[in-house]
């Protein structure tokens, strides 16, 4: 007879697959690999819009000639689009589009290389020019020697718009090529010659010319006139505060789904875990990746899009450097936090490593309430957020923000108090079961965001993130 243990292969106790039957397993809630910090989320004031719409009420600010210029190419032909040119201050308002065809007409292509100058400080302005693609650093005379960099233009920004007014002036400034550079240039000998063929453009430029400035402050905004320092009994100049007639309104957006769970999964296969709770945990979290990147990247509000065109600045070099952003943090008080993609903060790193510079950490509260260090620079946060795009060619942009609506800054917008609410401006609501005996829950994010004042937030563009 043969014996019990040699009938089973040798094995004196029972397997571990056999056991298996028997038993549980200790099992993990469902994992979700999307879920990110959602930095901008956390750190975003939020305020309740009732109505759905938040106003923003400013003083009048006059803002001519601030837009870009825009431009087509056939090939390596570049020419402009002659409704584009009103973008310039002295052809705003120009009546005839006849005309903007011929001055669009009379643009010559220029090629300049790195390091090659455009035009040159104190030499007379004899152009204007339209910069279709590359950078343009504007260099004056240093106080010490050398020469001051004071300002970067690239693709859209043009300058020498003055010289259509016929007025006999010098370039202020020396404008050098930083990267392969292509201009388009108009003469001042084909804008006398236009002038003089075309009533109406000559019209437009005298009476531009003549026109009186409207006082206004150095950002733009229109004056109050005080007085102050005087002696005697002056007469005190009389005064107002002028407001924008057509204030800008953010809508409240809205990241929808409809979540479906089968009644028969959410009745028997309910433990340990609950599946409707697991599958709302996960829907929830996409909704709010979403929604981070609206706030991020949408056309009607979101930060990228909404940054004033005189915060927009461009790079030195390329790659992010400290010079770059201390010339973000330069431009606005208060500034709260930087944000960047990962692989920006990573190539900022290695800037920073290069030049000998290590930049600080500062401890911030993470998901959960835990404390976590984040990489700083001059004391403000530098938050990385996924949502920010990195072009094909490797290059992406940086945000810094200030925050509040104390400060003037950059508010998060939602609507709080909605039913099934689960956390403030989105809902779960559950909507029915179906002729299949589905259950069908409703998801809803309601928010926007709203930038109070231009200078609340910068961005820093054209990032080389890939060197």
């Amino acid at each position: 007879m043969t014996p019990p243990q040699e009938a089973r292969g040798g094995r004196h106790a029972l397997g571990t697959r056999a056991a298996r039957n028997l038993a549980t397993t200790t099992k993990s809630v469902p994992q979700m690999q999307g879920v990110s910090p959602r930095w901008l989320l956390r750190q975003l004031p939020w305020v309740r819009a009732d109505a759905g719409t938040y106003r923003v009420n400013r003083r009048l600010t006059y803002r001519l000639g601030d837009g870009l210029v825009t431009f087509v190419n056939d090939g390596a032909a570049v020419r402009v689009v002659p409704p584009e040119l009103a973008e310039l201050p002295p052809l705003r308002g120009l009546a005839g589009e006849d005309v903007l065809d011929v001055l669009a007409g009379r643009f010559e292509q220029r090629e300049y290389g790195p390091g090659d100058t455009i035009a040159a400080a104190g030499r007379p302005a004899d152009a204007v020019h339209l910069i279709a693609h590359g950078k343009v650093a504007l260099r004056t005379p240093g106080e010490y020697g050398g020469e001051a960099e004071t300002g970067i233009l690239a693709d859209g920004r043009f300058f020498g718009d003055r010289v259509l007014l016929g007025t006999a002036e010098e370039w202020p400034c020396t404008f050098r090529a930083l990267t392969p550079t292509t201009v388009l240039t108009l003469s001042r000998e084909a804008i006398e010659e236009l002038t003089g063929r075309y009533d109406a453009l000559r019209a437009h430029l005298d009476a531009y010319r003549d026109a009186p400035a409207p006082p206004q402050t150095g950002h733009g905004e229109a004056a109050i006139d005080l007085a102050s320092g005087h002696e005697g009994e002056h007469v005190l100049p009389g005064t107002f505060v002028d407001y924008e007639a057509s204030p800008r309104e953010y809508e409240l957006s809205v990241t929808q789904t409809l979540l479906r769970v089968h009644s028969r999964v959410a009745d028997l296969y309910n433990g340990p875990m609950d599946q409707v709770e697991q599958q709302l945990r996960l829907t929830v979290e996409a909704v709010r990746e979403r929604q981070e990147h609206e706030l991020v990247n949408n056309r009607e509000f979101g930060l990228l899009h909404n940054a004033d065109l005189r915060q927009r600045i461009q790079t030195r070099g390329g790659p992010p450097t400290p010079d770059d952003l201390d010339e973000l943090l330069a431009r606005r008080r208060k500034s709260r936090f930087f944000l960047a993609h990962p692989r920006t903060i990573a190539a900022f790193g290695r800037e920073c490593t290069r030049r000998g510079v290590y930049p600080s950490t500062l401890p911030v509260d993470g998901p959960g309430g835990s404390e976590q260090r984040v990489q700083a620079w001059r004391g403000v946060p530098i938050y990385p957020c996924d949502k920010i795009p990195v072009s094909p060619s490797g290059t992406s942009s940086i945000l810094v923000l200030r925050t509040g609506e104390d400060d003037q800054g950059v508010i998060g917008l939602h609507r709080t108090g909605i039913p099934g609410e689960i956390r403030p401006g989105l809902s779960v609501r559950f909507t029915g079961v179906d002729e299949r005996a589905l259950l069908t829950y409703l998801v809803s994010a309601y928010y926007s965001a709203a930038v109070l004042v231009p200078d609340a937030l910068g961005v820093l563009e054209n990032v080389e993130i890939a060197r």
